[in-house]
């Protein structure tokens, strides 16, 4: 095939090469004349040389079929140089024509014409024949392929290797057809993502074409279909052939396969009955061994043992007095023999003439008989299996007794059986007895009890570490599955935690899928807000291993239920696990400032905005805010400001200048940043290393200190996004809501101790100093109440900016802008709202007084007479927060030199001052100053007809009569109401005598709850009520109805006084006003009652 092949069939000296080869060989080989058989070579060289090649060519194929292929056919067919000179012999007989390039004839249209028809036929025999000979080819081509594959190098081979046993190594060969069968089982089933993903994780293969796995190996079944003929029958090895043939020749290689396979199948069937046989014998063997082995050792334990081996027998006859260690010694020589089953056969084959053999089926029945052995008692049956008892029959035999024993056991101790049940549960093989056992795990206590809890979960992630992913996904995850809408909160508990604490272990599919929707369910679904409070704690947890970025948004959502959670232990476990956690991730993703930050910011925005329209709608004073959802976004974003800071520093462009070895940079000062909430928060717990952390804070405190610096994305938000959006919402808050102040100041506060003195000094102060701007006179714009002097950002940044750092140069900035913001307002006469929350803000702090009992004094010896009046005004809030000796020697003095002001109106400003102090202070020296200076106030003409200077002390008596010693009001208070009510009856102004009247009925309204003996009541309350109602009834109808329910209450007490007085001995019921509550009950009620009719907000409201 070689030669023909290589030879050229257009050379037309070897153009007679074949019929001359066919005539030699008929010559030497053709059977003489007188033979009359004919053999099939003969017939063969008849017809290649009459050219009868259609006729040879199926001879020959009949002839390979039936496995008698000549030799002669064989090379004919195989040469193509037999072929391509047929074909150009064969060509049509009529005149060869000569094609030209230069003419019509280079056009072949003799192919067109009629003239070719009778060369079809003849070229379509040979070319039938060129194709079969093709395929011939293409399958020796395939099996010389295939045989180079299953040879291919070890290390392709060597790329999987069957577990279990021993190793053996996968061919490629093998590998590619595997791949195809599961390919096309993952089409024939649906799973078309997956077929996706194998076929591209096999992409030197082709799974379009069988050919690629083996081009002469047939395509074996389905994969189902080997699955299930796996094991179902055992064939011996045995050669297999492909046969096929068109004609029933002869069968002889057919009956000769058969034939041996029925031999084989005969000494196999004969094998498997001399085993079975075998078995047989073996296994009564054993159990006779076993009897003797029992027997053994219960004579090898007896003190009078008189059948002991022959062998121990002369170790005991060595010596007629052994020691106990002798006879030990030659104990455990009998049992290391026992233990030999060469020794047993022996014993066995060569038993002791002495000893008898019976039939261990007679053995058994002896015993049962005797002994009255109870049948079918599982007690028993586990008893008499301990013997025969190895490490897994022990596991087995606790799956069976542990459910039996755990409802006897008290509800009390059942968590002593817990490391029981979870060892059983790992080690057993069965699936089916190890759900049971985790159904008996999570069932074991009705309602598991904190501690109770944290043992089943510590067991579920022992469980966990030992079993692996699989089997935690398949056998613990159910169960707790089964838990989650169970009727006791305790369960619901174990499941909501035992989520958060198996989170490490599960595959992050499972994290991302199962885990995160059982939470989420029992998030939105569960009533009892401690199942909830573990659920936000477990998501905390699982948030830390997801991957899967596109749970983000499902994340978020979960973050924002909890952090607008009813109860508050759900809120503050969101904002203390749950967001440091989301956090963090977000930190990773690239996605805190732009998308966590932002969505709180714009949801803060909002919140205020709607509260703007509202109020400006409404034309009301008081901001419609809700404070609460107020405080909690606040809240959030105040635990952000760490990881804001970490995604600072980690992207500045002075990265690469840090090193990862930074022993020599100085250790952080924690006392620089704001106490954490909780250690989720803390920066050294959020970068992990501390030596790393403090090398970024250098380089970034060095990086923005320098006079220029070049900003980059993360630093550019925080200046130009985060800092003005948070002053708006400050300008947009107000000044009423005094909380709010709070919360905004500890915000700014945090931000600044956290970013550092170089970025508050260069970043944060510049803007809050260009809405802070001072005028040098008046400004009707401060007047008005149009600029940020009026707002909340004076409080805001004078406690959360200013007072983020403790140097002398930081205290002096806060005395000079608390200076200037008093003088301002005063002389511009602009309310002092704002100056007063920036009071009272800084005075929580103790560090703060003497910068503002300085500011004031300075106002003090202020030349105009407005400013010295904001003073009179602010020292009233310091009262409250500074201590008895800073009022005594700074407050008081202060208050005192201002009431000897020429001004009458700077001195007027002092008495609420005075009534402070009444209301807060109880060292006398300095009760008995204020009571002087009010007495002044009361007493010198200079004051008695100031109508402003009257005004001012009933209303401060009003708010300090309740609350002051009961001395002062009863000498002070009550004589001299009942003295103005008097001199307020002879006011001929009516518009003064109303505003005074109405100020007393508040006055008396407030000391009415207040206990009065019955001289006072007598001597000055129901004197002054008298002449209050005169003047109620003709300035205040409406109120004089109350006025007269007061003096018939007090009225009633002054007779039940009297009747006891003049009947000591009898006991007499207290009558309807005898009591001093029911004296206050009834005139609030009546207060009420007016109240209502008159429309009247409320008269206790106190006057500013």
């Amino acid at each position: 095939m070689a030669d023909g092949s290589n030879s050229n069939p257009f050379v037309e000296d070897d153009g007679d090469f074949i019929e001359n080869e066919l005539e030699e060989k008929a010559s030497e080989k053709s059977p003489s004349s007188d033979c009359t058989d004919i053999s099939w070579d003969n017939i063969a060289v008849k017809l290649l040389r009459d050219n009868f090649v259609l006729t040879a060519l199926e001879l020959h194929t009949e002839l390979v079929e039936s496995g008698r292929e000549l030799p002669r056919l064989r090379d004919y067919f195989s040469n193509p140089g037999n072929f391509e000179r047929t074909k150009v012999e064969t060509s049509s007989p009529t005149l060869q024509r000569t094609s030209s390039v230069h003419t019509l004839d280079s056009l072949d249209f003799a192919r067109y014409s009629d003239d070719g028809e009778r060369q079809v036929d003849e070229r379509m025999a040979v070319l039938e024949f060129e194709l079969r000979k093709a395929h011939e080819t293409i399958k020796g081509l395939r099996a010389t392929l295939t045989k180079e594959t299953e040879l291919a190098s070890p290390e392709q081979g060597r790329e999987g290797l069957i577990p279990g046993g021993k190793e053996e190594i996968i061919k490629l060969l093998e590998k590619k057809a595997l791949n195809f069968l599961v390919n096309e089982y993952l089409l024939l089933s649906n799973y078309k993502l997956t077929s996706v993903t194998f076929s591209e994780e096999n992409g030197d293969q082709d799974f379009e074409d069988w050919d690629d796995v083996g081009l002469n190996i047939p395509k074996p079944p389905s994969l189902l279909y080997l699955f299930r003929d796996y094991g179902t029958r055992a064939f011996p090895s045995i050669e297999t052939y492909d046969v096929g043939c068109y004609v029933n020749l002869e069968n002889e290689h057919l009956i000769d396969l058969q034939t041996k396979w029925k031999s084989k199948k005969d000494n196999l069937e004969s094998k498997i009955f001399q085993l079975e046989n075998e078995i047989i014998e073996i296994n009564k063997q054993k159990d006779e061994l076993i009897l003797q082995l029992n027997e053994w050792r219960q004579n090898a334990s007896s003190p009078e043992n008189t059948s002991i081996p022959n062998h121990s027998r002369q170790l005991s006859c060595e010596n007629s007095h052994p020691d106990p260690a002798n006879i030990e010694n030659a104990v455990n020589t009998v049992l290391d023999g026992m233990s030999d089953q060469g020794y047993y056969e022996q014993q066995h084959l060569n038993p002791n003439e002495d000893e008898r053999t019976i039939p261990p089926s007679f053995e058994k029945a002896l015993l049962e008989t005797t002994l009255n052995l109870i049948k079918d008692h599982r007690i028993v049956s586990e008893v008499s299996k301990i013997s025969d008892s190895n490490s897994e029959t022990i596991i087995l035999m606790l799956a069976r007794c542990l459910p039996h024993i755990v409802p006897h056991v008290l509800l009390a101790r059942r968590e002593e059986l817990i490391p029981l049940i979870l060892c059983t549960t790992v080690l057993h093989p069965d699936v089916k007895e190890r759900d049971k056992l985790l159904n008996i795990l999570f069932n074991l206590i009705k309602k598991p009890n904190d501690d109770q809890r944290q043992m089943i979960l510590r067991g579920c992630v022992a469980f966990a570490k030992h079993v692996g992913p699989a089997r935690l996904e398949n056998e613990l995850l159910p169960q707790c599955w089964e838990q989650i809408s169970h009727k006791y909160p305790e369960r619901r508990l174990l499941v909501a935690e035992a989520c958060g604490a198996l989170a490490s272990y599960l595959p992050n599919e499972i994290r991302s899928s199962l885990v995160l929707s059982m939470l989420q369910q029992m998030l939105t679904e569960d009533k009892d807000e401690a199942v909830r409070e573990a659920v936000v704690k477990s998501l905390g947890i699982l948030f830390s291993f997801i991957c899967d970025t596109d749970k983000y948004g499902q994340g978020f959502e979960l973050l924002k239920i909890s952090l607008n959670d009813d109860s508050e232990k759900v809120c503050c476990a969101a904002r203390q696990v749950f967001l440091p956690s989301f956090a963090l991730w977000a930190v990773h993703l690239h996605k805190l400032e732009y998308e966590l930050l932002h969505s709180f910011l714009r949801e803060l925005e909002d919140l205020v905005k709607s509260a703007l329209a509202v109020q400006k709608s409404n034309s009301s004073i008081t901001l419609p805010i809700h404070e609460g959802k107020f405080a909690s976004l606040v809240s959030t974003l105040e635990e952000l400001v760490p990881f804001l800071f970490i995604s600072v520093i980690r992207t500045g462009p002075y990265i690469e200048k840090i090193s990862h070895n930074n022993e020599e940079v100085p250790e952080i000062d924690v006392f620089r940043f704001p106490k954490p909430s909780s250690d989720l928060t803390d920066l050294r717990v959020i970068f992990g290393n501390v030596n790393q952390l403090s090398a970024y804070i250098e380089q970034y405190e060095e990086h923005i200190s320098q006079e220029w610096f070049e900003p980059w994305e993360q630093f550019n938000w925080v200046v130009k996004n985060l800092i003005p959006r948070l002053q708006e919402v400050v300008s947009g808050v107000g000044l009423t809501i005094p909380v709010l102040i709070s919360i905004l100041s500890k915000y700014f506060y945090r931000i600044c101790r956290t970013f550092g003195r170089t970025f508050v000094d260069k970043m944060v102060k510049p803007k809050f100093q260009d809405l802070l701007v001072i005028p040098e006179g008046v400004d009707n714009r401060v007047t008005i109440g149009q600029t940020a002097l009026t707002t909340c950002i004076v409080p805001v940044y004078a406690a959360g900016v200013l007072c983020s750092f403790n140097s002398d140069d930081d205290h002096n900035q806060l005395f000079r802008f608390l200076q200037d913001v008093v003088t301002t307002l005063a002389i511009c006469q602009a309310p002092l709202d704002s100056i007063q929350a920036a009071f009272q803000e800084l005075s929580a702090c103790t560090s703060n007084h003497e910068i503002l009992l300085g500011v004031l004094w300075e106002a003090v010896v202020h030349k105009l007479a407005l400013v010295r009046v904001a003073a009179a005004r602010l020292f009233e809030l310091l009262i409250q927060g500074v201590s008895e000796t800073l009022i005594s020697t700074r407050v008081v003095p202060g208050l005192v030199t201002l009431a000897n002001d020429p001004e009458v109106s700077v001195r007027i400003a002092t008495i609420p001052g005075f009534g402070t102090i009444l209301e807060n202070v109880t060292l006398r020296e300095m009760l008995d100053r204020v009571y002087m200076q009010l007495q002044t106030f009361l007493d010198d003409p200079v004051y008695r007809d100031q109508h402003t200077v009257q005004m001012e002390i009933i209303r401060t008596f009003a708010r300090v009569g309740p609350n002051a010693e009961p001395r002062f009001r009863d000498e002070f208070v009550l004589p001299r109401l009942a003295a103005m009510a008097l001199a307020n009856n002879s006011l001929t102004n009516e518009i003064k005598k109303t505003d005074v009247a109405l100020q007393l009925f508040e006055a008396y309204s407030a000391m009415s709850c207040c206990f009065i003996n019955d001289q006072l009541v007598q001597e000055a309350m129901l004197p002054g009520l008298r002449y209050l109602r005169q003047d109620l009834s003709q300035l205040a109808p409406e109120r004089e109805e109350v006025m007269s329910s007061m003096i018939k209450e007090y009225e009633a007490k002054l007779d039940a006084s009297k009747s006891l007085e003049r009947s000591p001995s009898q006991s007499v019921s207290p009558t309807p006003g005898g009591n001093t509550e029911d004296v206050r009950a009834r005139v609030m009620s009546k207060i009420k009652d007016t109240t209502s009719k008159a429309h009247i907000p409320n008269i206790f409201m106190r006057k500013k």
